[in-house]
């Protein structure tokens, strides 16, 4: 009985030991769209772990796509890591479109949750297209499926569905993956994963142990404001706020409001500008079509200029990113509103301005136009009449007016007024 205890404590210790000796597991959560900013994540990600000489980096993976070169540099990253790399679609309903479809092929263990889907890795811009595809066209479906299968090939994975992701958008569920020799395993949580994977012999002779530290890597404040500015809705929105908010300060100088909005709303799109592939006449059109409707507010042109800053405004927001799937880029939601909304507010202050200028001077002789008296003589045409409780020369403009008959004031030349009589004013203004 005596020896039990030191026993089990020496056997806690050793335990202890080889747990603490054994090497550590990185785990990072990669989701939304795969940009530059997903792509150095997953490069500090594999540079960490091979640092620690980590027995396995598992990256949890769920995104929509996103850009071509991106992807490849995280493709390229895991091929020449020195460690273990594991993408594990998950959790259940997340998935692999796209970029991440080709992700998960490139990596030493490919695994999904059930309930997830992996594939359409067509180029959404090519789908559904003339049957003769442009020249440009087959070159890029080309280039995408033989990069499938090289990938593939090189994993010792299904090379033909690899293409068909491509070329067909193919798109399995999880069950139908492992069937087709897609990916290596399905697991219903991470600790199930890690559990599978203790003692995985991969293709090159090398075995994973996963009974060490987990250690999660956490994206910078940095990263997550860049990563949020990634997205081309963001951009844009910021973009043409910041835009408002100058203008609204140019012409309302002093109050300081607009400049600062304004200017904050513009760095932070500008710093998304750097990040997103763009096209600088897609800029250039924006802001020429913000400027047309300024103009409108101020010449008398009727919405000639604002109708031209519609289009200008269309053409730039289609033509802003050079990014061609729709499902990672400037959706036509975002453009439709904030097109709309920019619209109606420079129709309001169009009709605002219209309004002013056909409105009655309030000011001055010209004020005079329009408004009802009384005779304070007869005239013949000559006399005199009360307006706004003045007295004032007048003449008749047609048949003779009486004392106390009332009028109305049709012309002022200099401080004679033309009026004529008015039966039908009843109670005259003084």
């Amino acid at each position: 009985m005596k020896w039990r205890i030191p026993g089990c404590l020496i056997l806690c210790v050793v335990v202890l030991v080889l747990s603490v000796s054994a090497a550590p597991v990185y785990r990072l959560a990669l989701s939304g769209t795969i940009n530059p900013i997903s792509r150095d994540l997953v490069v500090r990600a594999i540079r960490e772990a091979e640092a620690a000489k980590a027995a396995l980096l598992v990256v949890e993976l769920s995104t929509p796509g996103g850009l071509a070169d991106a992807m490849r540099d995280i493709i390229i990253a895991q091929l020449d890591a020195e460690i273990p790399i594991a993408v594990f679609v998950a959790p259940a309903g997340a998935r692999a479109a796209s970029a991440g479809a080709l992700i998960t092929l490139a990596a030493d263990v490919a695994a999904m949750a059930p309930g997830t889907n992996i594939g359409a890795a067509t180029p959404v811009d090519l789908l559904g297209g003339e049957e003769d595809a442009s020249v440009a066209s087959s070159k890029a479906i080309n280039d995408a499926a033989a990069f499938a299968r090289s990938v593939a090939e090189r994993r010792g994975r299904n090379v033909s569905w690899a293409e068909a992701a491509v070329r067909e958008a193919s798109s399995l569920t999880a069950t139908e993956a492992l069937a087709q020799d897609v990916i290596d395993l399905v697991a219903e949580d991470f600790e199930a994963l890690l559990e599978a994977l203790d003692g995985y012999l991969l293709p090159d002779g090398r075995e994973i142990s996963t009974q060490g530290e987990v250690r999660a890597i956490r994206p910078s404040l940095r990263e997550r404001l860049l990563d949020h500015l990634a997205n081309p809705n963001i951009v844009y929105v910021l973009f043409l706020l910041g835009l408002y908010g100058l203008i609204y300060e140019f012409f309302q100088p002093g109050v300081g409001f607009g400049l600062a909005a304004g200017g904050v709303c513009l760095a932070l799109a500008m710093l998304g500008l750097q990040i997103l592939p763009i096209n600088v006449v897609g800029v250039v059109l924006l802001v020429f079509g913000v400027g047309l409707m300024v103009l409108d507010a101020f010449t008398p042109t009727n919405g000639i200029l604002t109708a031209g800053g519609v289009v200008s405004l269309t053409a730039g927001s289609v033509t802003l990113f050079n990014i061609q799937d729709r499902a990672v880029g400037l959706s036509w939601v975002t453009i439709v509103s904030m097109i709309g909304v920019t619209t109606l507010l420079f129709a309001f202050v169009i009709a605002k301005g219209l309004t002013a200028q056909r409105a009655r001077v309030a000011t001055g002789l010209s004020a005079m136009v329009g408004r009802a008296g009384v005779a304070a003589t007869d005239l013949h045409p000559r006399g005199q009449v009360r307006v706004r409780g003045e007295t004032w020369a007048a003449i008749c403009a047609g048949e003779a007016i009486f004392t106390g008959e009332s009028i109305v004031v049709e012309r002022v030349d200099g401080h004679l007024l033309t009026v004529r009589r008015a039966d039908d004013v009843t109670a005259p203004r003084r």
